[in-house]
């Protein structure tokens, strides 16, 4: 299942699942593993409105995995309008960079949030 591992790998749960603002802003999906297990990964998000460009978003984020010992990849992108308020998240679009992200994947994902996910 998408942002689970199993068995456990601590540098792997070290990871939030989910990481993101608040608003309409681009977001990417990274899958992240650990070099050393290759089979055990799992999927997390990020998006920040500081991101012109969903390239910013990974940039900012895959020195901070690789400083763990990761190793990630970019499956790709989308939009997303978070309305913690609302309690609500909808999830759209994708990124010309890196194409679009299986937003079934970042619903699963983003479950964590326990809010209602719209596509």
């Amino acid at each position: 299942m998408p942002g689970t591992v199993a068995p456990s790998n601590p540098l792997l749960e070290a990871v939030k699942d989910v990481d993101m603002d608040s608003g309409r802003f681009k977001y990417v999906l990274i899958k992240i593993w650990d070099p050393h297990h290759k089979n055990q990964h799992k999927y997390i998000v990020r998006g920040y409105s500081r991101a012109a460009f969903h390239a910013d978003v990974f940039e900012e984020v895959e020195p901070g995995l690789e400083g763990l010992g990761l190793e990630c990849h970019c499956t790709g992108g989308g939009r997303v309008l978070h309305e913690p308020d609302k309690k609500s998240i909808h999830v759209y679009g994708y990124s010309q960079g890196f194409g679009l992200a299986d937003h079934s994947i970042f619903t699963s994902v983003s479950r964590v949030l326990a809010w209602p996910i719209t596509q």
